[in-house]
C-alpha cells in the first residue's frame, strides 16, 4: 500500500515541481484560501496559540497575524514540492547567509557544531549551508511512516551532502562521531513540547511557563560542541535571509539549562518581530496547566 500510494502521488509533486516559481505561489495562494477558509486547518489551536501569547493585542490584531501565518503556511508547503527539483543556483539566491563567516570560523577552530533553530520562518532550505563549509551536516528529523517518501526526503537533502539522523538514532550516532574524531555540523529544531513524562526543565516561553526541551544543550556539553543560533528572516515571498550567532565554543563553561534559556529567550525575540512567521499549529503550550511545583 505504501508504494501504491507513493506511485500515485510522485508523479503529481514532482509536475508540480517543475512549474515556475511565480506559478507555485498562486497555487500558495489558492490553497491558502482552502486551508483557511473552507476548511479551517487547526484554525482553533492557532487562534488560541496566539491568543495565550500575545494578550494585550486586540482581536483584528490576531486575526491579521493569523491570516499571514496561514499564507506563510501554504508558501512553506509549496517551497518544500519545490525541492524536489529546485536548481542549486536558484536556492542560493533564494536562501541567502549573511555571515558564513562564523560557521567558518569554527570550523578553522576544528569543532563540531550545533546548530539550534526552530519552527520559524523556513527551515526547508536551510540544507544549502554545505555549499558553503567544509564540515559534513546532519540533521534530526522524524523518520516518515511511508518509507518510500522517507527516502525522498532523505534523497532531496543529499543533493547538498546533507545527511539525516533520525530523532532516534541521534545519540548513538553523534557519540559514534565523537569516538571516530569525525566532525560535524548538527542542526535541532529545539522548540517542540517534550513529553510530560520526558519534562525535566520548564521555563517561561511567551509569558507561559512550559517544559522545554534540553536534549541539544546536554549533547553539546557532553561532546564538546560549539553552541550556535540561527535566526532567518524572511525578506519577501520565497526570499529568506540567515544570521548566525555564535553562543559558545566550550558549552562546559556556561552553568546548566543557561544555554536551554538564552535558546528560548533568542526565539521569543524573533516571535515579537514578526509573529506571523512561527509554526502556530503545533500545540506547544498544552501542558501549561500541569507545571510541577518546584518550577511553579
Amino acid at each position: 500500500m505504501q508504494l501504491l500510494i507513493y506511485i500515485i502521488v510522485f508523479p503529481f509533486l514532482w509536475l508540480l515541481s517543475i512549474l515556475p516559481t511565480r506559478i507555485l505561489y498562486v497555487i500558495s495562494s489558492f490553497l491558502y484560501f482552502l486551508v483557511y477558509y473552507i476548511f479551517g486547518y487547526r484554525k482553533k489551536v492557532v487562534n488560541g496559540n496566539l491568543k495565550l501569547c500575545f494578550p494585550d493585542k486586540s482581536k483584528k490584531e490576531i486575526k491579521s497575524i493569523e491570516k499571514k501565518f496561514y499564507l506563510h503556511l501554504c508558501d512553506m508547503l509549496v517551497e518544500s514540492i519545490r525541492s524536489i527539483s529546485i536548481s542549486e543556483a536558484e536556492i542560493r539566491e533564494r536562501y541567502k547567509f549573511t555571515n558564513i563567516e562564523e560557521v567558518n570560523k569554527i570550523e578553522e577552530a576544528n569543532k563540531s557544531i550545533m546548530l539550534m533553530c526552530a519552527h520559524y520562518a523556513s527551515w526547508e532550505w536551510i540544507f544549502i549551508i554545505q555549499k558553503y563549509v567544509t564540515t559534513d551536516g546532519y540533521a534530526i528529523y522524524k523518520k516518515i511512516e511511508n518509507k518510500y517518501f522517507d527516502q525522498l526526503i532523505r534523497k532531496i537533502r543529499a543533493k547538498y551532502n546533507t545527511n539525516l539522523i533520525t530523532n532516534k538514532e541521534t545519540f548513538t550516532s553523534m557519540r559514534a562521531h565523537k569516538r571516530l574524531g569525525k566532525k560535524g555540523i548538527y542542526g535541532f529544531l529545539s522548540d517542540q513540547s517534550p513529553k510530560l513524562k520526558s519534562a525535566y526543565y520548564w521555563k517561561e516561553f511567551m509569558n507561559i511557563k512550559v517544559p522545554v526541551h534540553t536534549g541539544a544543550e546536554k549533547l553539546a556539553k557532553e561532546l564538546d560542541l560549539a553552541i550556535v543560533f540561527f535566526k532567518t528572516k524572511k525578506i519577501k515571498r520565497g526570499y529568506y535571509e540567515t544570521t548566525f550567532k555564535t553562543v559558545t565554543l566550550n558549552p562546559n563553561e556556561i552553568e546548566d539549562y543557561q544555554i536551554t534559556d538564552l535558546f528560548i529567550n533568542y526565539l521569543e525575540d524573533m516571535i515579537h518581530e514578526e509573529p506571523a512567521y512561527y509554526l502556530w499549529t503545533h500545540k506547544r503550550w498544552k501542558h501549561r496547566n500541569n507545571v510541577p511545583k518546584e518550577f511553579q
